[in-house]
């Protein structure tokens, strides 16, 4: 399994084109067996960065664009030095696991190994990799438990 890029709008392709949709993958818990499981050494937070850009010298790891303004994810130095708000401070584990971003069950089943050991989670999924943020005390516990299964 991989994740999927489509091409550009206006690139020439139809949107209902075969070659952009991947071949339907079974929803097989035993197909993610080879998950590796990362979790990064800095803290992160989720900050609001107003309705424009995020500020001048902060490199996010990713930027939400909500009705409500910009939310950042972000280093925790990074928010500090920007002087940016934030409640949330997170550890970020990067599931190191190959996915397309049509398979079903993927985020359900590592949200339910982390809700049943009471790890709340909130997940980002990138074209190569999906990323999970626990609360920063539980970041050791969470890649422990991912790593089991």
């Amino acid at each position: 399994m991989e994740k999927w890029l489509a091409p550009e709008p206006g690139r020439g392709v139809r949107p209902n084109d075969p070659e952009l949709s991947p071949p339907v993958s079974e929803p097989a818990a035993h197909t993610w067996h080879h998950v590796q499981p990362d979790l990064a050494g800095d803290q992160y937070v989720f900050a609001q960065g107003g309705a424009g850009e995020p500020p001048a010298g902060v490199a996010p790891f990713a930027v939400i664009r909500e009705d409500e303004g910009l939310t950042l994810i972000l280093t925790r130095d990074d928010a500090d030095r920007a002087g940016l708000a934030y409640r949330y401070v997170a550890a970020r584990i990067t599931l190191r696991v190959n996915s397309a971003l049509a398979d079903v069950g993927l985020t359900a089943a590592f949200s339910r190994v982390l809700a049943d050991a009471g790890i709340s989670c909130n997940v980002i999924a990138g074209l190569a990799h999906d990323h999970l943020f626990v609360p920063w005390g539980q970041g050791a516990r969470a890649l422990a438990l991912l790593r089991g299964l």
